[in-house]
Formats: C-alpha cells, sequence, structure tokens
C-alpha cells in the first residue's frame, strides 16, 4: 500500500508541473492591469510603474515565471494584494470552511443517493425508481445557484426555519476555539452544544443547495452498477443458496457495485471543492473559492495561482485515497495492479 501511494504521487509530480505552467500563463493572459487597478484611477503613470516594478510585472515573463518557481521551491505561495496577507495564510485560513461545506454537503448526498440507487434498481419502473429519475433530473437542471437561493427564499424568509445566510456563524456566538478548523468538529471538541447547533444550522441551506446538485451523478451511478451487479451470477447463486435478500444486496452485490461509485465520489468531491463559488457567494460562506473569484476581479495574481495550486494538489490527495479505497473495498485491484 505504501509502494502504490509514492509510485501515485511520483507519478502526480508532472501533472503539478503542468499546473503551475498553466496557471502561470491564463493569470499573465487576463485583460486588465494589476498595477493600475492598485494605483487607483487618479494615480500617475509614474506610480503604476513604481507598483508594477514593485510587483514584478515589469520583468520578462520567463523571469516572472522563474522567480514564481523559486518561491514555491522556498514554499512562498506570494502575498495577496486585495488583503494585504500571505496567500498561504489566506488559504489556511479558508479552506477548512470549504472543506467543511464540502464534506457535509458529500455526507448528504451519500446518505440520500445510495439507497435511493439500490432501491431503484432492485424495484426498476416502480415509483422509487421514477423517484430516483426524478431527483436525478432536477439536480442536474437546476442551477445551484436558483436552488441556494429559492431555498433561502423558503426556508429562511417566509418559513423562518433556517438561520440567516450570513456565513459560517450567528454574529451572536463566537466561534469555538481552532483545532481543527472545522466548527462542527471543535464545538464538540469544546463541549458546547449549543454552540455546535448553531453552526450546524448555519450549514444546513448552502450543504442542501450542494447536496442536491450531486444528487445526481451518485444516484445514478448506484442504479447503473448495482443493475449490472444483480444479474450477474454469483448473486443469483447467492440467492439460490437461500440466504436473505438484506445479505445478497449489502454482502454481495452492493460491495462489489461500489468501486465505480467510489470513483463518482472522488470526481464529485474535488469538483464540489473547486467550483461552490457560487454557494459561497449565495450565501456568504467564507471559503477559498469566493475568495479567488475576489482576487480574479482585481486581477490579483498571487491568490489565483494559490487556489489552482492548492486544488491540484488536493485533486492528487484524492485521487491517492480512492486507490487506497479500492483496496479496502475489494483487494483484488492490488493484484490486477
Amino acid at each position: 500500500m505504501i509502494r502504490l501511494a509514492l509510485l501515485r504521487i511520483v507519478g502526480a509530480l508532472p501533472n503539478l508541473l503542468g499546473v503551475i505552467v498553466v496557471t502561470f500563463l491564463l493569470t499573465r493572459a487576463l485583460p486588465g492591469d494589476p498595477a493600475a487597478y492598485f494605483a487607483g484611477q487618479s494615480a500617475s503613470e509614474e506610480a503604476i510603474e513604481q507598483i508594477r516594478a514593485k510587483l514584478g510585472l515589469d520583468r520578462s515573463l520567463p523571469e516572472q515565471f522563474v522567480a514564481y518557481v523559486g518561491d514555491l521551491a522556498r514554499g512562498e505561495l506570494g502575498q495577496s494584494l486585495s488583503t494585504g496577507q500571505s496567500v498561504a495564510s489566506e488559504l489556511a485560513a479558508r479552506l477548512p470552511a470549504s472543506i467543511e461545506l464540502t464534506l457535509v454537503a458529500l455526507l448528504l448526498a451519500v446518505v440520500v443517493s445510495l439507497p435511493l440507487g439500490v432501491a431503484a434498481a432492485v424495484r426498476q419502473g416502480s415509483w422509487v425508481d421514477q423517484l430516483a429519475r426524478l431527483v436525478t433530473t432536477a439536480g442536474v437542471s437546476l442551477p445551484v445557484f436558483f436552488t441556494g437561493l429559492l431555498l433561502t427564499w423558503l426556508l429562511y424568509f417566509k418559513l423562518g426555519w433556517a438561520p440567516s445566510p450570513i456565513g459560517r456563524l450567528d454574529p451572536s456566538f463566537s466561534p469555538p476555539p481552532t483545532v481543527t478548523g472545522l466548527y462542527l468538529v471543535d464545538a464538540l471538541l469544546a463541549r458546547d452544544l449549543e454552540l455546535w447547533r448553531a453552526c450546524a444550522g448555519q450549514l444546513v441551506m448552502p450543504a442542501v443547495t450542494m447536496a442536491l446538485f450531486v444528487l445526481a451523478p451518485i444516484t445514478r451511478m448506484t442504479r447503473a452498477s448495482m443493475l449490472s451487479v444483480l444479474s450477474a451470477d454469483f448473486v443469483r447463486t447467492a440467492r439460490a443458496l437461500g440466504l436473505r435478500t438484506s445479505t445478497v444486496l449489502v454482502r454481495y452485490a452492493l460491495r462489489n457495485a461500489l468501486l465505480p461509485v467510489v470513483t463518482t465520489l472522488g470526481m464529485v468531491f474535488s469538483f464540489l471543492l473547486g467550483s461552490n463559488v457560487l454557494v459561497e457567494k449565495v450565501f456568504a460562506w467564507p471559503g477559498i473559492g469566493s475568495f479567488a473569484i475576489e482576487s480574479l476581479t482585481a486581477s490579483d495574481y498571487a491568490p489565483v495561482q494559490g487556489f489552482v495550486l492548492a486544488m491540484g494538489v488536493l485533486y492528487v490527495l484524492l485521487n491517492l485515497a480512492i486507490d487506497l479505497a479500492y483496496l479496502l473495498i475489494d483487494p483484488r485491484v492490488a493484484m490486477q495492479g
């Protein structure tokens, strides 16, 4: 298992290098002049040139790239011109918010989609199968920002069931002592149940919005994979031996159908973590997605490059976790590899 992990990490290094090169070139190709933006509309040409020289933008692209790679080698991601803080500290402060939202949304989606996909496969053509099709169609058809606004209007403005969508925590509460950066976990570690309920309440609407969006691919993959496994010889043999239906479905069918589902979960998680910008904007969630968009509109290169690089590293680690999960689900994968 350790050898497999090392091979995956070494194999991902060229991909990370490609991410660094492409991100560097794309940020330089964006319209707008960061020096003019931060100098202000009334700044003189001399002031703009001084800021451009300070930022290193007066040098050629190869020189800028060499300097950027040198900073990365020292563990420096640059400084955000918008906030005045280092990009590494900004990402470290905002990443737990995005991870917590993504994990809760993915957990909600799995809790609903796995049983729904299994039931739809077992009872083809029934009302459960029709419900699964309705849910998957709605999940891929409704824009995520529309779902967020609709839930806000219904649950907050009309019914008053959900708290105000103003971020991770209501201003009347103080954040829990930072241990993991995940408010739900830190509130439990602090043994403050009231604070935990407040944090969970703020998570409901954004997490449900994202969960509805990813229900479709997980449910579809679960249903298709279960249909393929249920027609296999070993499942028919297990049924012929008189085993209970629950045993056949869980121990034999579902376990063998999980590999493509796990792959889908990994793809969905990486997609959610990098593209939940709209949800973060709708609910004022202080994650890395909203930070990247704000930096992009301000032509602030360093945070955008740091964001993309962080997503690349997380994607590599996620693929590694998926490969290890394959070994736990079906040890034959290692033998085939």
